[in-house]
């Protein structure tokens, strides 16, 4: 049978791991907001695997993707106040855009 106090420091390093890890997954998102139809930055560079969280803090529609060869998506109708988000894996250079507003560009390159 486990003595008490090798339950409790078992329990508090699990938690502490959980903490850890959940602390390391949040380093890996970058949240972009797109507010008065345009990104709140132009480009952003981040490790293969992160991801960035495209919000929608506009008061329109807007349809976020990318045809380049590296890392292409399509986020399709994001309506106001929704979050959608995408994991970036292969270095190189995206060029993210918005279907319905084509003024709309974000670089994001991808390097370890």
């Amino acid at each position: 049978m486990m003595k008490p106090h090798y339950f409790k420091l078992s329990l508090l390093t699990a938690l502490s791991a959980t903490a850890l890890y959940c602390w390391a997954d949040e380093l890996k998102s970058h949240p972009i907001d797109q507010k008065d139809r345009e990104f709140s930055i132009v480009e952003v560079t981040i490790k293969p695997g992160e991801k960035v969280v495209f919000k929608n803090k506009d008061s329109v529609t807007h349809n976020v993707f990318s045809k380049s060869t590296v890392n292409p998506f399509t986020i399709k109708v994001q309506q106001p106040g929704e979050s959608s988000e995408v994991e970036f894996m292969d270095e190189g250079v995206t060029e993210v855009r918005c279907a319905i507003h084509p003024k709309m560009k974000l670089i994001v390159t991808v390097k370890k």
